[in-house]
């Protein structure tokens, strides 16, 4: 019977491919690989225990004493408690209008380096965050998060791949423009072009009128933070909340504890100011209740400074939202968390809202190194520790695009860089031309007689062509938003100053370097687009070679023509020479460079706002405090500034005269970030995002297959037919209009 049963089963054995008289036994790869897998699922453990939940607060133009820690006029108890055992930044910098801020705190990049330096992105304008940049929300969904976002996203929406639902986040609840009725969610971008800005992941969320945002984005944060288990998966939340934008508008309940303000807007606005110290009062007891406190990190966080105008205050802070005054940049924010190691503190650290991006990913576990061209630093030791910060220095922007107001004459006239009259030319004057789009005027004797060839300067070979041409226009090369120009080199050797090496990614002068008639310019259109071309007649060709002693070449000229060569000199000479540039300061763009900062161009309006204690508005309070009278002369625009913000962060004393050497620093320090500019992407307004051609909506108009992109070429010009629109437009009309409505709207809202 034992024969016949191990005959059986050895015949079994064989039909299956089974070994059944031998005991079965783990292969060594088997265990190898049981082994691996059990390691991975500890880390992974330990991993997820590590990570923090991540609930990230920003609100909208909250200015520097708007509150409570600042001015305790203002209530917020909830903000000065989470403050005051936290850590507070007091020397922390946003953007000084919301999209650049936003677009920073997501990808990690400056405005530079997205193509977005130059304005918001308005509700019918088809651009967005760059199709190919990574954003904050999809590196922490790859570490493991669950993503999540309410309130503003105001980073364009022409298609659906600019969604923020496509941007990284799980789930998306609020509006998709800049500015939008707190309780009608009505958005317009100019008159009669509004429309329902409500949104639930992609889907309009339609019947919600008549509920205050503030609240129901606070209801949607708890939503989330009740039906999500802390314990399963981390969760990142990004509450963008509305308030304390324009329009003024909030509970009775609210405006009634500020009825002793005299201003109204002020009054209002500080109302505003209440309402989200209640809603992040009722999101972080959410975070205690649904356990997710002992293992979270809270950031607090303003996207802008403040406009006094509507009933903000940066006070003593110079400036106000739009500008790179400090009021403008400098930001409030603060950071709680039971895993800070050293707490109830003030930060003086410089940081920057682009630091957010390396410093959440890495305190998530994530992997910083995928994303490249990070200008963010990873800063949780700085905040949580106290140790120094890696940032020295920050980029405000540069922006190209703004152009300097009417009447302002170029550098052949006078200005030298610190807003000095360095050179004083009698008759041959190059100035701008405001009729003209990029278009300059040489001014000539009547009849000019004829000379012979003017012997070339040293290194630079001019030849002039037959036909003359009084007045060329400025030609630039646009790129698409998704390409970056090629880099260009730099011929103009930046000063090294006493004590301090120069970068080494600093151009370099190239000697031998001769020029052709027909040379081509380089594409950076930065510096190139306010800049006069090289002149191509004989009476210009006078102009630029009659001076030997004082000038050589204009110091607008395009500072990336190959044509240039400069000697090497001493940083002193360099600045006294204007025949030697680093910069063209008619350029809008701001710096700060450990305790310095420096602000080129038209850094906007540079008033002292002092607190609105007044009943009238703007009234007499706004001639309490106006700018310090001049002392260079009338006729000599300024473009120049120096501060030092450690010592005089009001920025009350311009030292750009008394320290040359730091101002040519800096300003080699804006060449060099210069040189890795993208092209601005500024499109013109499509009519197809007309809500009206939506159900009343704004929604994406654009389908995914049409290239948008590309089909402006970069940056919008506008062309005679529109020019000629314009200028059947009655401005006074337009200004008589603007004031009716802000005076009627405020008569209106008086209590």
């Amino acid at each position: 019977m034992q024969a016949a049963a191990v005959v059986a089963l050895t015949a079994l054995s064989v039909f299956f491919g089974v070994d059944c008289l031998t005991p079965h036994r783990t292969k060594p790869n088997q265990i190898q690989q049981q082994d691996v897998r059990t390691a991975q699922s500890n880390e992974a453990g330990r991993k997820k225990k590590n990570q923090p939940h991540i609930l990230f607060i920003l609100t909208d133009d909250q200015g520097f004493n708007d509150i409570g820690y600042h001015n305790p006029t203002i209530k917020t108890p909830t903000l000065d408690k989470l403050a005051a055992e936290g850590v507070k930044l007091e020397n922390y910098y946003v953007q000084p209008i919301c999209t650049p801020s936003r677009s920073q705190l997501l990808t990690g990049r400056y405005q530079i380096h997205t193509g977005l330096q130059h304005s918001i992105i308005r509700p019918s304008q088809p651009s967005c965050l760059p199709s190919h940049m990574d954003t904050l929300p999809e590196r922490l969904r790859e570490a493991g998060y669950s993503t999540h976002m309410v309130g503003k996203w105001h980073l364009g929406f022409y298609r659906k791949a600019c969604l923020p639902t496509r941007k990284g986040f799980d789930s998306f609840f609020g509006s998709l423009t800049g500015s939008v009725d707190y309780y009608s969610y009505g958005s317009c971008d100019g008159p009669g072009l509004c429309g329902y800005d409500l949104h639930d992941d992609e889907g309009v969320a339609w019947g919600q009128e008549g509920k205050y945002s503030t609240t129901l984005f606070t209801q949607r944060a708890r939503k989330i933070l009740e039906s999500h288990n802390p314990a399963d998966k981390p969760l990142f939340l990004l509450l963008s909340l509305q308030a304390v934008h324009t329009p003024l508008k909030t509970p009775k309940s609210y405006i009634y504890p500020y009825r002793d303000m005299a201003n109204v807007a002020r009054r209002k606005f500080a109302a505003l100011v209440s309402t989200v110290d209640e809603a992040v009062r009722n999101v972080t007891y959410a975070l205690r209740k649904y356990g997710y406190y002992r293992n979270s990190v809270i950031i607090y966080s303003t996207d802008n400074g403040a406009q006094p105008f509507t009933g903000g205050s940066n006070w003593p802070l110079r400036g106000r939202k739009g500008t790179y005054w400090e009021g403008g940049v400098r930001g409030v924010a603060f950071v709680h968390s039971p895993l800070l190691k050293r707490r109830k503190r003030v930060s003086k650290a410089l940081l920057h809202i682009t630091d957010w991006f390396p410093t959440l990913v890495g305190l998530a576990g994530g992997n910083i190194s995928k994303s490249r061209g990070l200008d963010g630093f990873d800063v949780w030791p700085t905040i949580s520790e106290g140790k120094e910060s890696p940032r020295q220095e920050i980029l405000h922007n540069i922006d190209p695009l703004h152009k300097p107001g009417k009447g302002k004459t170029w550098a052949a006239s006078t200005e030298g860089a610190s807003g000095r009259d360095i050179t004083k030319p009698k008759k041959k004057v190059l100035r701008h031309q405001p009729k003209q789009k990029s278009a300059f005027k040489v001014k000539t004797p009547k009849e000019p007689k004829p000379k012979p060839k003017s012997k070339p300067l040293p290194k630079l070979k001019l030849k002039p062509p037959r036909k003359s041409k009084l007045k060329p226009k400025l030609k630039t090369k646009v790129h698409p938003q998704s390409q970056r120009p090629p880099h260009y080199k730099l011929l103009l050797k930046s000063p090294s100053i006493s004590g301090t090496s120069r970068p080494e990614s600093q151009p370099q002068v190239q000697p031998g370097f001769k020029s052709k008639s027909r040379q081509t310019i380089s594409q950076n259109h930065n510096l190139l687009r306010s800049r006069p071309p090289q002149p191509k007649s004989k009476t210009q060709l006078e102009l630029h070679l009659k001076s030997k002693s004082k000038r050589t070449v204009s110091r607008y000229q395009n500072m990336s023509q190959p044509e240039m060569l400069l000697p090497t000199s001493h940083p002193q000479d360099l600045w006294l020479q204007p025949s030697q540039p680093v910069w063209d300061t008619s350029i809008q763009a701001a710096i700060r460079v450990g305790d310095w900062k420096l602000l080129t161009g038209d850094p906007g309006h540079g008033d002292w706002v002092p607190p609105q204690v007044l009943p009238t508005f703007p009234g007499s309070w706004w001639s309490l405090e106006r700018s310090i009278t001049s002392f260079h002369k009338p006729s000599t625009h300024k473009n120049i500034w120096l501060f030092n913000i450690t010592a005089d962060p009001c920025e009350r004393r311009d030292l750009s005269d008394q320290r040359p050497d730091v101002v040519q620093r800096l300003l080699a320090r804006l060449v060099h970030y210069n040189q890795t500019a993208v092209q601005v992407y500024f499109p013109p307004d499509d009519p197809r995002a007309n809500p009206d051609q939506h159900g009343g909506a704004w929604v994406p108009w654009v389908d995914e297959e049409e290239d948008e992109e590309g089909k402006y070429n970069g940056v919008y010009k506008k062309g005679r037919n529109n020019k000629k629109k314009k200028k059947k437009k009655c401005r006074l009309c337009k200004l008589q209009t603007f004031f009716l409505k802000l005076n009627t709207g405020m008569m209106s809202n008086r209590i």
